[in-house]
């Protein structure tokens, strides 16, 4: 009975836990959902189009995945926060203050994940059949009415793909969310931020124990997800 009583009380989340996960969840969310279009748009000009500049495009879109997280957060600091250029201008025209809010974490969030978003929805761009697109436009259709009903359809699961990559990456982010918007329980503090701070605390194994296996939890259905998108486009490919 007292194990079972052990048990129990070591797997009962706490308040703060709690709110650590649901922020993580929508932090994710909003991040991996708000930067989608843009990871479209720029996957599809890498894998369709060839125009000076291609190259550098390319090293920026893929650049916070080599850069050291806190590097890009405090580049995130500098432009976004409330003396920032962007940070300024957005606090003006929209009353949208970033840094040391969740938004900002957000935001955080989805500049870290938008290399893996992009190069999963790249390969799957590249993976259409570009026959298909050049039949469509031989009948009339606009490059933007080709890309809407032939290539995204068809290249939708890169795009979901990449969407639950971005989101992966996101719940998993800490040296840029740290260092953008802090530790602020309740208002910025995630399931990453949280465990540093449970491993700061003589007392916090039991916490760390908890949310490692939520995060582990998330981010195994998440590349398990993900794998078999990946292999649902390459058995495309193969013409299977």
């Amino acid at each position: 009975m007292s194990d079972g009583a052990s048990w129990g009380e070591a797997l009962r989340f706490s308040p703060a836990e709690w709110t650590a996960i649901f922020l993580s969840l929508k932090v994710a969310s909003v991040g991996a959902l708000a930067s989608l279009p843009f990871g479209v748009a720029v996957a599809w000009l890498l894998a369709r189009r060839q125009f000076p500049g291609k190259s550098l495009l390319n090293t920026l879109a893929h650049l916070p995945l080599v850069l050291p997280p806190v590097v890009t957060g405090w580049l995130l600091l500098i432009a976004f926060g409330r003396q920032g250029v962007f940070g300024r201008a957005l606090a003006a025209c929209c009353g949208l203050t970033l840094a040391f809010r969740w938004t900002g974490a957000a935001l955080a969030a989805a500049v870290m994940g938008f290399p893996l978003m992009v190069r999963a929805i790249r390969l799957s761009i590249e993976a259409v059949d570009a026959r298909l697109e050049q039949a469509a436009e031989t009948l009339g259709a606009p490059s933007w009415f080709v890309f809407a009903t032939v290539t995204l359809p068809l290249a939708a699961p890169g795009v979901i793909a990449g969407l639950i990559l971005g989101f992966a990456k996101a719940i998993g982010e800490f040296g840029a969310t740290i260092t953008f918007v802090a530790n602020i329980p309740g208002q910025t503090q995630t399931i990453a931020t949280a465990i540093y701070s449970a491993t700061q605390d003589p007392n916090g194994g039991p916490t760390t124990w908890r949310l490692t296996g939520v995060a582990l939890a998330i981010a195994f259905l998440a590349l398990l997800a993900s794998e078999a998108l990946a292999a649902r486009v390459a058995k495309r490919e193969a013409g299977e």
